[in-house]
């Protein structure tokens, strides 16, 4: 495990490069089972699916996401239902990758393990 779940995301609001892929797979490295995948315009972004038995446990695990992620300033995109959910983050600003997706990522994660 690594410490980026104890870094705090900062604010971008662009004018920076977005991660080119070397640095991608270095910090996906960094997270554990989170998917790096392009839209049809190439830019990068995180997936990972979760699973659960049941509808509430899948609402009350995408209500702690929505708290980290409202603490952080980095918001993913987010469906869920019954037994399920699907989490995609990017740093939209930028259109790809930061460190700030990776963070979010380990943060996430970590509602998981406790």
């Amino acid at each position: 495990m690594t410490d980026l779940f104890k870094k705090k995301c900062k604010p971008c609001e662009g004018g920076i490069p977005a991660l080119d892929i070397s640095e991608i797979h270095q910090y996906q490295k960094k997270i554990d089972g989170w998917e790096v995948k392009s839209n049809e315009k190439k830019i990068y972004f995180l997936e990972k699916k979760f699973k659960f038995k049941n509808f509430l446990n899948s609402q009350k695990f995408i209500n702690e996401v929505s708290k980290i992620s409202e603490n952080e300033g980095h918001h993913p995109d987010i469906l869920f239902g019954w037994g399920y959910a699907h989490i995609k983050i990017t740093t939209h600003a930028i259109e790809g990758l930061s460190e700030n997706d990776f963070i979010l990522a380990a943060k996430i994660d970590q509602i998981i393990n406790v």
